[in-house]
């Protein structure tokens, strides 16, 4: 749990506890938003400081309101507390709660699991409650019934009657009559509740005080008439989002007051709601004949979102400075005149913060990365939908946007032969700067390794790793995104963008923000990173922030470099050294060696060989070779002689014969040294003897 959320989960659960009064035979006292925020906080002083900590001095009183009331709102969906006359009530079901969760993150933990439940199901919750419609004066059905029905858990919909009491919501109870046990009532709630039967005329056995209605009068499941429900909340789907811009004077003076957003068009022809690409493409090219084709480009992109992709009940955003407004598409398009022709292409808008709007700064990290266009009238934001659903006060739970990299654990220190320390300071920088380079000699296992903490941060998903090999022919276009030729349906032969695997990756987590995706680049010194790397350089630096791509159209909204990707590369040192590499991938990655004189390399080999239940000559063997080799970068790994064939006298001489050896005498090249006398199998045994 965040430091935000945490202190989320204090303000509710202290919520809770001050709306429960100390005798439940006695009526709680009920409280407006405001004031329960007010109690909770002169209840809790560190509240107040816990939340100047995460939003400032001048920010914290309307974070954490804001965030106050978006908890409130999980509260009720979980059926904890209802609102009645504009104050907050506590229900049986939230004193059960406080009851069996009496730590503060567990009990908001459970109700955001409910809010949560709610929101994915919200079309079968809303069957459920049109189920009420048809039940007949004097009739009542089983809760279960119409859980069943719906698709739903029963528990869950008791809590969302409690909490959100539609009309005839009393009249859905147990099986036998009696009131839903799922809703812990208190004697007042109970009361309340027989009374609520009576006076919709719901026969009693025995009266109110029996508790229990007549099975005579159920609708049972098979009289039920619920609409089948869909698969999925479609409308929410197809919600879209769009920053639409307006110099700030227009937007108080004209959109704020009169309730609309706008573009200019003056010289645009009438369009029709729903024009097609093709019609406004033509109709640009015509009415703004003498605009260049960049330019024409970017008003038809505007002018077709505005007149056909936006559509009534799209979430719309605009900003006059740091101030951000909301607010929903509540009509077509349509052309009016206007002063200078500046708004004549308008749709209704209903505003919904024109008195408090809301500092950029508290819109999502990535916000600014869509906005970042300074030539773009309109951008759509449907990525944002769920947060700013939030901030519109709908209260959509926003998915999980904090990528969690697990631990190191003992089963994969285990697997690798290597102390779990050393792999946790790896999971640990990776959190800090998701970028990594394993260097070392040759054989020290570094891509071996790679592979092996990319599967482990991945929890084992294969679709998450991507592995390419850098080389002094790859090229930008290989590895992030270049034209190459296609052949048309026609024979002839035209050019396509064709994405390369980073972009690829990219994309995969753009759309799984919670889930790592990781790149591991093999023997990343052999490329031209500068070449290779191109304008995402700056982004290894600056996640989060945008770029204009070499390949980038004019409508592009920029290129982001999301933080669930993390890149692990390998270097082999024998190639070029660390020391040679250019001081801005140096700032840009974090370096761990391997080396087989140094932890925790130099203790591989014989921790393999005791495991496999194999002698130690060939662990011998290599410590008294990498004794011979002076050059540090040249020095031979292990993984050379972690193979059964080294347990044996012809399988060690054949690798020392086509392996070993073979390295050594290039490394050796013209200087005159007798490869095979210095650092031959005999060699080594005499001195080891």
């Amino acid at each position: 749990m965040t430091e935000r959320t945490d202190a989320v989960a204090q303000m509710a659960f202290a919520a809770m506890r001050t709306l429960v009064a100390p005798d439940q035979f006695a009526p709680p006292e009920g409280f407006g938003t405001t004031a329960l925020y007010d109690r909770v906080l002169a209840a809790h002083p560190n509240l107040e400081t816990r939340w100047r900590a995460l939003s400032g001095d001048d920010g914290w009183k309307g974070g954490s309101s804001l965030q106050f009331r978006f908890a409130t709102v999980r509260l009720q969906r979980a059926g904890y507390m209802y609102r009645h006359g504009k104050k907050w009530w506590a229900t049986g079901l939230g004193r059960a709660a406080l009851h069996e969760y009496p730590d503060p993150a567990a009990f908001y933990g459970k109700a955001r699991g409910a809010y949560n439940y709610w929101k994915r199901n919200k079309v079968r919750f809303q069957a459920a409650v049109d189920c009420l419609d048809v039940l007949p004066d004097g009739v009542w059905a089983s809760v279960a019934d119409v859980a069943s029905e719906a698709g739903i858990e029963t528990a869950a919909l008791v809590g969302l009657l409690r909490g959100s009491r539609p009309e005839g919501w009393h009249r859905l109870l147990a099986d036998d009559g009696t009131l839903p046990r799922e809703a812990h009532l208190t004697e007042r709630e109970r009361e309340e509740w027989l009374r609520l039967l009576d006076e919709d005329s719901v026969a009693l056995v025995d009266g109110p005080a029996g508790g229990r209605a007549d099975a005579h009068h159920r609708l049972h499941a098979t009289e039920l008439q619920i609409m089948a429900v869909p698969d999925g909340d479609e409308e929410a789907r197809s919600r879209r989002a769009w920053l639409v811009r307006a110099p700030g004077e227009l937007i108080v003076d004209l959109w704020l007051a009169e309730g609309v957003c706008s573009l200019p068009a003056s010289r645009l022809r009438d369009l029709p709601p729903g024009a097609s690409r093709e019609d406004v493409e033509e109709a640009v090219r015509d009415d703004y004949s003498g605009a260049g084709t960049q330019d024409r480009s970017r008003l038809t992109a505007a002018f077709h979102a505005f007149l056909s992709r936006m559509g009534e009940n799209d979430i719309v955003v605009t900003n006059n400075f740091s101030d951000i407004y909301l607010g929903e598409i509540a009509g077509l398009p349509s052309f009016v005149s206007s002063v200078g022709e500046r708004a004549n292409l308008q749709r209704a808008v209903e505003w919904r913060n024109t008195d408090r709007p809301i500092d950029y700064e508290d819109l999502p990290d990535e916000f600014s990365v869509l906005v970042g266009n300074p030539d773009a009238d309109i951008v759509e934001l449907t990525m944002f939908v769920p947060e700013l659903e939030e901030l519109l006060g709908e209260h959509v739970e926003v998915a999980e946007r904090t990528m969690r990299v697990p631990d190191a654990t003992d089963d994969l220190a285990a697997k690798l032969l290597i102390g779990r320390e050393w792999l946790q300071e790896c999971v640990e920088l990776l959190r800090e700067r998701p970028q990594l380079i394993f260097y070392g000699p040759p054989g020290t296992g570094k891509t071996y390794l790679a592979r092996r903490l990319a599967r482990h941060l991945t929890s084992g998903r294969p679709e998450c790793v991507q592995l390419v090999q850098f080389h002094p022919a790859y090229s930008y276009e290989d590895f992030f995104e270049g034209y190459r030729p296609a052949k048309s349906e026609d024979g002839t032969i035209s050019f396509d963008l064709v994405r390369g695997p980073f972009r690829r990756l990219v994309s995969a987590a753009l759309a799984h923000p919670g889930r790592p995706y990781v790149l591991i680049i093999d023997e990343i010194n052999r490329g031209n990173l500068a070449k290779i790397f191109g304008e995402l350089y700056f982004l290894l630096e600056y996640r989060g922030e945008p770029v204009n791509l070499l390949y980038g159209t004019e409508d592009d909204q920029g290129f982001t470099l999301p933080r669930n990707v993390i890149i692990i590369g390998t270097m082999n040192t024998a190639d070029r050294s660390i020391a040679l590499v250019d001081a801005a991938m140096r700032r840009r990655f974090w370096f761990a060696e391997l080396h087989p004189d140094e932890p925790p390399t130099n203790e591989i080999l014989l921790r393999w060989l005791r495991k496999e239940g194999l002698g130690d000559e060939p662990a011998r063997l290599l410590a008294e070779l990498n004794g011979r080799i002076e050059d540090r970068d040249f020095k031979i790994g292990p993984s050379y002689l972690m193979r059964e064939s080294a347990a044996t006298e012809a399988g060690l001489a054949r690798i020392w014969r086509t392996q070993i050896l073979p390295l050594l005498e290039e490394h050796h090249y013209g200087d005159g040294t007798d490869v095979q006398a210095r650092y031959g199998l005999d060699a080594l045994r005499r001195r080891l003897t």
